[in-house]
C-alpha cells in the first residue's frame, strides 16, 4: 500500500522540486459498517483501494509545505466524488503526524453518531527516546464510550490516564519494558469497564513507540451490532491493529474463562471444554482480528463448533452472558 501512495505522491508533485518532508501514518478506525473498507484519495487520485477497518499504514515520507487533500470514500467507490469526508492538510517540515479516521457516516443505526473526522497528533514518535523503555500514545476512538481512566494494576503503577474523552489523545507515557494489566474505568474509578493485558515485554516492544487506540462500541446493540470495544495497538510498520487480550473482571468471569479449545489450529470442528461452567453462557461469537463479528450462535450441548466456513487465519471465540462478554480465546483456522 505504501508503494501505491508514494507513486501517487510522485505523480502529484512531479513538477515540484522538494527536499523537505514530513512523516505521516494513517489509521482507519471508523467502526461504521458502511466503511468496513474504504478508498482513500490524495488530491483526487486513488491512493489506497479497499483499505480495511482497524488497519494502519506505515510511516511514510510526504512532501511538506504543499496542500494535500485527503478524501475517504466507501470501498469500491468510482471516484473522489463518492467521498464522505475530505480535508486538506499542509504538513510542516520534519514533523511526524498520526492521522486517525474516526466517527460515523450513516444517518441512522448509531447512538451516538459523531460525524466522521480526521483526528491528528502532530508530535508522534517512531521510536522511544529511552531505548530501554516503551512509549505509548493513547487515543479514545470509541464513539459511544464515556470519558475513561486507565489504571495499571499488575505493576501497581496506578492511574496512567485521567478522563480521556472521545476523540482525544493522551500524550506519550514512558514505561519500563514489562507486562502490564490495564483497567479501563469510569471517570471516578468506581467501576472497571474492561481489563486488558499489555505485554510490552513479552511482545518484544523494548525501544518502541506505540499507539494504543480505543476502538469499537461499548454497546454494540445500539450501534448496528458493530464491533465490540477493545484496545488495539498500531506500530510504526503499520498493518492490522493488534488487539490487546481482554481479561476477566470477576470470580464468575474467571470461572467462565477456565476453558480450553482444541484442536488449535483447527480444520473443521472446534471443541470447547471447561472445568468451570457453561450453563450461563447465552451465545458465542466468532470475530476476526479486526474485531468484525463473523458469526453469532448458541453453544451446542456437545460443545462442538463447525468452523469449516472460515478462511484460513486467526480468529477469536467469545463467550457471552446476555450482552456481557465473559471470556475469549484465539484460534487458528487452517
Amino acid at each position: 500500500m505504501k508503494k501505491i501512495l508514494l507513486l501517487g505522491i510522485t505523480v502529484l508533485f512531479s513538477t515540484v522540486t522538494f527536499s523537505q518532508t514530513a512523516r505521516v501514518q494513517v489509521v482507519h478506525n471508523s467502526a461504521d459498517a458502511l466503511l468496513s473498507e474504504v478508498d482513500v484519495y490524495l488530491n483526487g487520485t486513488l491512493a489506497f483501494d479497499d483499505f480495511p477497518f482497524r488497519n494502519a499504514t506505515e510511516f511514510m515520507d510526504v512532501p511538506s509545505g504543499f496542500p494535500a487533500e485527503v478524501a475517504v470514500a466507501p470501498g469500491n467507490s468510482t471516484s473522489v466524488d463518492d467521498a464522505v469526508i475530505t480535508e486538506t492538510f499542509v504538513f510542516e517540515s520534519d514533523e511526524t503526524v498520526i492521522i486517525i479516521a474516526n466517527g460515523i457516516a450513516n444517518e441512522t443505526g448509531y447512538d451516538p453518531s459523531p460525524p466522521l473526522s480526521f483526528d491528528t497528533f502532530n508530535m508522534a514518535k517512531e521510536v522511544a527516546e529511552n531505548s530501554e523503555n516503551v512509549e505509548v500514545l493513547v487515543h479514545n476512538g470509541s464513539t459511544d464510550s464515556p470519558s475513561f481512566d486507565i489504571v495499571e494494576t499488575g505493576q501497581e503503577l496506578g492511574t496512567l490516564i485521567d478522563d480521556l474523552a472521545y476523540p482525544d489523545f493522551q500524550g506519550y507515557i514512558d514505561l519500563p519494558t514489562a507486562d502490564y494489566t490495564i483497567d479501563v474505568t469510569n471517570a471516578d474509578q468506581s467501576t472497571t469497564l474492561k481489563r486488558y493485558l499489555a505485554p510490552l515485554q513479552s511482545s518484544g516492544s523494548q525501544g518502541a513507540a506505540l499507539t494504543v487506540i480505543a476502538s469499537g462500541f461499548m454497546d454494540p446493540s445500539q450501534n448496528s451490532d458493530g464491533p465490540d470495544f477493545g484496545l488495539f495497538a498500531t506500530t510504526v510498520g503499520g498493518g492490522p491493529l493488534l488487539a490487546l487480550e481482554e481479561l476477566p473482571l470477576s470470580v464468575t468471569d474467571v470461572e467462565a474463562a477456565n476453558f480450553t479449545i482444541y484442536p488449535n489450529p483447527v480444520d473443521t470442528n472446534l471443541t470447547l471444554e471447561s472445568t468451570g461452567r457453561f450453563k450461563d453462557i447465552t451465545h458465542i461469537t466468532i470475530t476476526d482480528m479486526q474485531g468484525r463479528i463473523i458469526k453469532t450462535m448458541e453453544l451446542q450441548e456437545n460443545k462442538h463448533i463447525n468452523v469449516s466456513f472460515l478462511s484460513s487465519g486467526i480468529y477469536q471465540i467469545g463467550l457471552f452472558e446476555d450482552n456481557k462478554k465473559v471470556s475469549s480465546k484465539k484460534f487458528i483456522k487452517k
